[in-house]
């Protein structure tokens, strides 16, 4: 029996210094059935004749031009263009190991349909990785290992974009990259979290993530923290969000009162608590701030905490699971 067919989605731009790499990882898989529909997006460097030059000499690597602009159009081509069973993504500026596609179609086959197959993730950089990212690896990494990810979903991203793998069918099933929404790979994660698409746990690391002060998640508008929230509350608004419960806020920060302004704009209730004693009993958007032990007042309270305070954030879940709060049900942090 023939193994199913990959599909891998790279879009590129302006990568050339990276792009030989990663190629060569893709064509050191151990897993051969697959292609690559690999997309310039609009480069003005030689990325494109750098992709050229590998894909005259191997038929699976399919080099097209974006008709639009930009990587969720490009990922529309390439998924459009594309004939596998199973989809993958993969960064023209990042590095597989060798075992990495064999790896998430073996857990895929294992698991079946409506599953995500992931992996850990592993940060390079020629200057060092910094703390930040160290971090986020680690504590994306923690998330893996259990197939726990959806549960912190909220907080920030917890699928890698070029670390995931599912059927064909499931992606057209989510309507993947429809609307164009970014950032594109968090909004794809929500997708798999409304669909109920579980996280198969992995202990491998398969997937090098580059870091450099020029790559796209760090200078493009569309990877600010703004979009971040307006992200997050579309989708909690969405899929978790309950009417007949009081929402709360917690904190009365930026993000805090981005997320006030917007449901009072949308015309949604909601009750706001914070810690500041400077801006309790404040009206704000015409909401009153209060103390946080007004939340013992509230019957049947779900929260968005926005408070970003590391030791607070420790006694706000401490404070929540004495009084019987369970996270994402009852209770999401922002951040």
């Amino acid at each position: 029996m023939q193994k199913p067919l990959i599909s891998i989605l790279t879009p590129f731009k302006n990568t050339e210094a990276y792009l030989a790499a990663c190629l060569e990882s893709i064509l050191k898989q151990s897993y051969t059935h697959w292609e690559l529909l690999i997309v310039d997006d609009h480069s003005t460097d030689s990325s494109y004749q750098v992709v050229e030059r590998f894909a005259k000499n191997d038929s699976r690597i399919k080099l097209i031009k974006n008709e639009g602009n930009g990587i969720i159009e490009a990922l529309k081509l390439a998924f459009k263009l594309s004939k596998g069973d199973f989809i993958t993504r993969m960064d023209s500026d990042d590095i597989m190991p060798p075992n990495k596609l064999e790896v998430l179609a073996t857990n895929l086959l294992n698991y079946g349909k409506q599953h995500v197959a992931i992996g850990l993730v592993k940060y390079f950089c020629d200057g060092g990785v910094k703390e930040g990212y160290k971090s986020y690896e680690q504590w994306l990494n923690k998330l893996t290992q259990t197939g726990s990810n959806y549960s912190e979903i909220y907080k920030e991203c917890v699928i890698p974009s070029p670390c995931w793998m599912v059927h064909r069918d499931d992606l057209i099933a989510c309507d993947a990259f429809n609307p164009n929404r970014y950032p594109e790979d968090y909004d794809l994660t929500f997708r798999f979290y409304k669909h109920q698409y579980k996280c198969i746990p992995c202990n491998d690391v398969l997937h090098h993530w580059r870091d450099y002060n020029t790559r796209t998640s760090r200078t493009h508008i569309h990877y600010a923290q703004n979009h971040f929230t307006a992200i997050k509350l579309h989708y909690f608004l969405d899929v978790d969000y309950d009417p007949k419960r009081t929402l709360v806020i917690w904190g009365a920060g930026t993000k805090g009162k981005l997320i006030a302004k917007t449901l009072t704009r949308k015309g949604i209730p909601f009750e706001w608590i914070c810690d500041n004693p400077n801006k309790i009993d404040r009206d704000i958007y015409g909401t009153k701030l209060r103390p946080f032990d007004y939340l013992k007042q509230l019957t049947s309270a779900q929260s968005i905490i926005t408070v970003a305070n590391k030791k607070a954030q420790k006694e706000i879940r401490a404070y929540l699971k004495q009084i019987d709060m369970k996270p994402v049900q009852d209770y999401v942090f922002f951040c």
